[in-house]
Parts: structure tokens; sequence; C-alpha cells
């Protein structure tokens, strides 16, 4: 159970728009990383020496934002996950459930949690540098994975075959572009495929996947975005004064995007309350605020 400080944390976060009464049952499938944060005024150059106008640690990663903004939805999240035998992990765990989340994690002897260290310059962009590929491995069977098939959506943030194959029970099953080999590997279908059109690691050309998935939308921040049928969505602007960072913003998208197909919205109404959840992860400060 969390402190009075981050319940009523989470409560405040809240009120940004969900006031929802719902009883959705929501997981995801990721990686945790554990980032340290450092606010620069550019990220430096060849032999540059810098120094960081502000600096934090917290938990972090596509799976750790995505399981928070839908714990912070839902109200619980289930996240099956990964971590090493060793602080890192402990402390990743114990911020995971102080933000409502439910974690599943294999805990791997002899090896590092997953870390990061992300570069926030004056133009609220980040620069990430990752340490270590932990992932979530469905072939653990200390982990209950029987429970994705209760479940209303999951987000697929990374994992290997047999991972997938257990989120697709779902009823909902949204995944990432950023494991397009796993997809290929596994023809498994998807309810939607959130993929980038600036980000090289999370491209998608139509018939790269068989089968196809059923939605697949393209982000390209704060110009909007497509979807495959030709729909576009317009992008939920932020006030210069309350833009932190962009860290987490695409994560929070497809973990809002998840949530409304899984309460079965319509594809406009859904993109637009996906929308909000990127806009709202550019007024936090780093993965979740928690630094």
């Amino acid at each position: 159970m969390g402190s009075p400080q981050s319940n009523n944390k989470r409560l405040l976060r809240k009120s940004f728009l969900f006031a929802i009464v719902n009883c959705m049952k929501v997981a995801v499938v990721g990686h945790v990383e554990w980032g340290s944060f450092a606010l620069v005024d550019a990220v430096p150059r060849t032999g540059e020496i810098i120094h960081t106008k502000d600096f934090w640690q917290e938990v972090a990663g596509g799976g750790s934002v995505a399981a928070m903004q839908l714990a912070q939805l839902a109200d619980s999240c289930l996240f099956f996950t990964a971590i090493g035998d060793d602080d890192l992990g402990r402390r990743s765990i114990e911020q995971l459930e102080s933000e409502g989340v439910e974690v599943y994690a294999s805990v791997l002897e002899g090896v590092s949690t997953k870390d990061i260290y992300v570069h926030i310059d004056n133009q609220k962009e980040r620069t990430v540098t990752i340490n270590g590929n932990v992932k979530p491995d469905g072939n653990d069977t200390s982990l209950p994975w029987e429970k994705l098939a209760e479940v209303d959506a999951v987000y697929f943030a990374s994992g290997n075959q047999e991972a997938l194959l257990a989120a697709r029970k779902a009823k909902t099953l949204v995944s990432t572009a950023r494991i397009l080999q796993l997809l290929q590997e596994s023809s498994i279908q998807l309810d939607a495929l959130v993929c980038s059109r600036k980000d090289t690691r999370e491209q998608y050309s139509d018939g790269q996947l068989n089968p196809k998935p059923a939605l697949v939308v393209t982000t390209a921040g704060i110009e909007g975005g497509s979807v495959d049928n030709g729909e576009r969505y317009v992008a939920e602007l932020v006030p210069e004064s309350d833009l932190m960072d962009t860290y987490g913003c695409g994560d929070s998208f497809a973990a809002g995007l998840t949530f409304a197909l899984g309460q079965d919205r319509e594809l406009q109404d859904a993109l637009h309350f996906a929308a909000q959840c990127g806009a709202e992860a550019a007024k936090r400060r780093g993965s979740f605020g928690n630094g």
C-alpha cells in the first residue's frame, strides 16, 4: 500500500480528465528501467563536459510508464515484467506499486536491472542511453500469465513469443511497433499497432505484418497523427508554461489508446483520449513525476 502522500498524489493526478466510472481490467507486458534524469542546456557534444541544472532518479521505461498511466485510468493495472536481483529492481517495484500497479516480476539472479540515462534539454526533448535488455519471459511459470485472459485490454511493450501469446488471450491487444521483429515472428493478430512517423525504431510499413493489425495508428508528436484507414487526429497541445519534457509521451498515448479501445469507444474518441494522455505526460517531470 502506498504512503498517504503517494495516494494523495494519485488522486490529484486523476482529476485532470478521468472522472470515469468503470470496472475495466487492464494490463501491461513490458520492461522496467531505472532512470537517471539530467536537465541540461543541451545534449553534450563529443568530448564536451557539461553540468546538470537538475538531476533525479525514478522508475522508467515504456512498460513502466504505460502501466502507471493505465493504473491512473483504471485505478489498477497488472504489470508483467522482469528485473534483476538488485536494489534498482526493488526500488522500481516500490514506485510502481505506489502508483497502483500490481507487479508480477521475474527476478533474475546475477542480472542487473535495466537502466537508462536521460538528458532533457532546453527544448524539453529527451535523449536516452540504455544499459541492459531485461524483458518479461512468458516461459516463467511462476508468474500468473493466465490472468491476462481475464482483462479487457493489454498493452504489449516488450517480451518474447510466449508472453505475446499470453497477452493475446485478452479481449483487446495493443502493441508498440518497437518490437516489429517479434510481431513478425509470432504472426499474431493485433487489435491495434502504435508506430511513429519520426522515431526510426518504431516505424511500420503496410505489409510488414501478417495478419495485418486491425488498426494502425501512426503518431507524429505535436503534428498529431494518422490511421491506416486515412483518418487523422489532432494533437492535444501543451502550453509552453506547462511543458516539462517529452519523456513517456508516446507510451502514455499508447496506454490511453489501449484503455479507450478496451472500452469499445468510437475511433476518433479513442484517439482524442489517447492524445490527451500523451499531452498530460508532457506536463509531468520525467517518467511519471516521481523524482
